[in-house]
């Protein structure tokens, strides 16, 4: 545990190492980053479906971790990207380790299991306390306008479809929650980004009133490890 600026606790989730810095030229897929590494431009995996346009784009400085594997087409996977005087931890590969983390620590002696099929969708946690069942699904987040966190920076008909499930849990009597992971320290609150994802927004709202629990986690890298930095509210 340590303090962040503002003299809070900050608790570590996740240790998360880098080998090498790059400058990200060209993203010509999803998955696929071109990057010079060291003055030679090499491949990279992207491990995030979302457009990050604020974060990979020509002459931006990232951070890369070397993958020694035999079946992989890429040799470097990226980890981090800057943005002003941070960096942004960009690799959702990890999402499932940090949020396990803080919902452990959240629900203390509670069962916890993961990916567990719900109706016809697949959420990422069940907890099982005393006073009934929780299902929690969990959304990365890197994209703010003036402090406020939004999600998604793509149309997402796959995070619509994971908001029904939790109103259907709702229905069945149970309790749901979904956790928003902020990627970027010193943001105010979270909203849905209505300008880009006008039906996400809408469900989004229709679920809050529904009752589904909605609790972003402010959190940072600092080259070497995630924090948990503590919640922030809706705007």
């Amino acid at each position: 545990m340590s303090r962040n600026s503002h003299g809070q606790n900050k608790i570590e989730l996740l240790k998360v190492g880098w080998d090498r810095k790059g400058i990200f030229l060209d993203r010509p897929n999803r998955f696929i980053g071109i990057v010079d590494i060291d003055g030679s431009p090499e491949k990279v995996h992207i491990h995030d479906p979302g457009r990050l346009e604020e974060l990979l784009y020509k002459e931006n400085e990232v951070l890369l971790k070397h993958v020694d594997k035999p079946d992989r087409k890429t040799r470097w996977e990226l980890i981090a990207s800057r943005y002003e005087n941070q960096w942004v931890f960009t690799n959702s590969g990890y999402h499932r380790r940090i949020s396990e983390n803080i919902v452990e620590r959240i629900f203390e002696n509670a069962g916890i299991r993961a990916e567990v099929k719900v109706g016809h969708s697949r959420l990422d946690f069940l907890v099982e306390e005393k006073g009934g069942r929780k299902g929690v699904e969990v959304k990365g987040c890197t994209l703010t306008e003036n402090g406020v966190a939004l999600f998604p920076d793509a149309p997402t008909e796959r995070g619509r479809k994971h908001l029904q499930t939790l109103m259907d849990i709702i229905d069945s009597e149970d309790s749901a929650m979904l956790m928003i992971l902020v990627f970027r320290k010193d943001i105010r609150c979270f909203a849905p980004n209505e300008r880009t994802a006008p039906r996400f927004a809408e469900i989004f709202k229709k679920a809050v009133e529904k009752g589904v629990e909605v609790r972003p986690m402010l959190l940072e890298y600092d080259g070497e490890s995630v924090w948990w930095l503590g919640e922030i509210g809706l705007c």
